[in-house]
């Protein structure tokens, strides 16, 4: 049987198991589909938090920025990682208590302001929507992989499967369709690392495996690709970052970006109780860490099996022929995801730093003929393509292709309904046309998810100039706007009204302008500013984990107006004074 077959075996099954589910889980009324009825088990919950939290970021992408960046790369595990701990015990159990179906939702309740509701149902759309393009981006690229596709072909028919139960089941069908995603995605991501660890380093344990003995060279796995890489005029792989600063703003970013993407929050409004609510979050940490503890060395040995396969005889010196290169290149190079450039007409395939800043290193890759790295590989396909990197049974390969694909749809179908809910609950009942019914409400709702999926499939096939950098955007939105106006919605009795809609703005605006200003204004051709000249950085500090110093802003204008101002109504403080301090593991109060 093909490979093909195979793929479209696994990725069908996946299917049509979704499918199944979002019939069975029909929504029939909008607290349905919002939050899938309010009586989800925390055990079931915290499996599906754990499928929409990891997204194709995590799946797919995460692992290949450490495959190619190394021990600077771990900011992206530590932060997304620690962002969840963050959301656990900061936010998950209050807004459990306050008993509301959206973000925007006890946002504009708390703060007692139509203004404050729709500056957080914009907030959200922004960092929903540039979030999702990712994810949307993600199913492409496993499409066009696996089932041999182009990428936009790919994206239709991850929007047609998303349409289908998401719009179908709202948060009751998602909730368990990421459940079933939960199993596929993990089986997807420990097997493959299991047989690469074994085939490395002999242990069944991935985690362990990464600081295990290399069975090849009899040396410590991670000193021979400290090695081999450096040989190459790579940075060591486990070599030190010298700008702390902002390694450790970017973490943070990532971190309190995490605790303020809407579409995680919205998932701890669906269990029945205070104490479920907690209880999930810690199921839901149990379930990521079987991915994330395994992530680090998934990266460290598809890095290994790169350079091995470009130079299989063990020594950098000499380089495979191109017309002996591996089949799994040939597929790759068929996506345009791997792109080979023989500059010096020497049918080798010449793959090292060409952008060292040792001066020696280049003279002497230059006195050995060489004209530059011939090598393009795109960070996304290492998870995807290490099970035929590392020659795995076939069956192997169809696993991770639905694994992939079932970490973006995933995502992308919570991010979408994080939308619609914001759209039709928060915009158009409690904003535009408050007297809507119920039945109407749910029709808005699902017309709303339709709108947000063609938007998300579109600007998937035309990513905006600013998409490679949607982690930052996403992250710094969520993290400068959402995250302060939670925190200080739940913690401080002081934060009025005009505090909230000052400090959310200041927030929004500072963190987009900053990032926008450098990464370029992708509706205005040309006015690209400053690029990436890290010269030009205020204080130093890089776009990408600008979001710490935007939440700063919120939260600095917010307590300066606030306590300019009258203090809220008395019966907003004693809200504030309920949520704080739950009383037990009761029922949720529903205001």
């Amino acid at each position: 049987m093909s490979q093909f077959a195979i793929n479209l075996i696994f990725v069908g099954a996946s299917f049509l198991l979704y499918f199944g589910i979002a019939i069975w889980a029909r929504a029939g009324s909008t607290k349905e589909f919002y939050v899938a009825g309010g009586g989800v088990h925390p055990v079931v919950n915290g499996m599906a938090t754990g499928a929409d939290w990891m997204s194709a970021a995590s799946f797919i992408s995460m692992a290949g920025m450490i495959a190619m960046g190394g021990y600077a790369a771990s900011a992206y595990l530590m932060g997304w990682t620690g962002g969840f701990v963050l959301l656990a015990l900061l936010l998950a159990p209050y807004l459990r208590k306050f008993g509301k179906f959206t973000v925007p939702d006890f946002i504009g309740d708390r703060f007692y302001s139509k203004s404050a509701r729709l500056i957080a149902v914009v907030c959200l759309i922004l960092a929903c929507t540039t979030y999702v393009i990712g994810q949307m981006t993600g199913a492409g690229v496993a499409f066009s992989r696996f089932l041999e596709v182009d990428k936009d072909t790919g994206l239709i028919i991850a929007a047609v499967v998303v349409l289908f139960y998401a719009v179908l089941g709202g948060m009751k069908g998602i909730t368990y369709t990421q459940v079933a995603q939960y199993v596929v995605l993990m089986i997807a991501y420990i097997v493959p690392a299991i047989f690469i660890s074994m085939n490395i380093t002999g242990n069944p344990i991935p985690a362990l495996g990464m600081f295990g003995t290399d069975l090849e060279s009899g040396t410590t796995m991670l000193i021979k690709l400290d090695s081999l890489i450096t040989d190459l005029g790579f940075a060591a792989y486990t070599a030190d970052v010298p700008d702390k600063l902002n390694m450790f703003l970017l973490t943070l970013s990532l971190m309190i970006g995490t605790a303020g993407l809407p579409h995680v929050i919205i998932r701890f409004f669906t269990v029945n109780k205070v104490s479920d609510a907690r209880s999930s979050a810690g199921w839901t940490l149990v379930f990521i860490a079987l991915l994330y503890t395994a992530a680090p060395a998934v990266g460290t040995m598809s890095r290994m099996n790169l350079v091995e396969t470009v130079y299989p005889n063990g020594t950098t010196s000499a380089p495979i022929d191109y017309e002996a290169r591996p089949e799994w290149m040939k597929n790759w190079e068929a996506t345009g995801l791997l792109k080979f450039e023989d500059k010096n007409a020497d049918g080798k395939i010449d793959y090292y730093n060409d952008k060292s800043k040792d001066e020696a290193f280049l003279a002497a890759a230059e006195a050995k003929g060489l004209q530059g790295n011939e090598l393009d590989v795109n960070n996304d396909i290492m998870v995807l393509a290490n099970p035929e990197i590392a020659n795995l049974p076939s069956w192997v390969i169809g696993l991770i292709a639905a694994g992939g694909i079932a970490a973006a749809l995933s995502t992308a179908a919570g991010l979408l309904l994080a939308i619609s809910s914001a759209i039709s609950h928060d915009l158009i009942k409690k904003i535009l046309k408050p007297e809507i019914s119920d039945k109407g409400e749910l029709t808005a709702a699902r017309v709303s998810m339709v709108v947000a999926i063609a938007v998300a499939t579109w600007l998937g096939m035309n990513p905006p100039g600013f998409a490679a950098q949607t982690v930052a955007l996403a992250f710094g939105i969520a993290g400068s706007s959402l995250f302060p106006a939670l925190m200080m919605g739940i913690f401080s009795k002081r934060i009025n009204n005009k505090g909230a809609v000052a400090g959310m703005l200041a927030g929004l605006i500072v963190t987009c302008v900053y990032i926008f200003l450098f990464k370029g204004w992708f509706f205005i051709p040309g006015t690209n500013m400053l690029a990436d000249d890290a010269s030009g950085w205020i204080m130093g500090i890089s776009p990408l984990g600008f979001g710490p110093i935007g939440a700063l802003i919120n939260f600095v204008v917010a307590f300066a107006v606030s306590y300019m101002t009258a203090p809220p109504p008395q019966e907003i403080q004693d809200l504030v004074e309920s949520v704080r301090y739950p009383k037990g593991a009761g029922a949720a109060v529903d205001h």
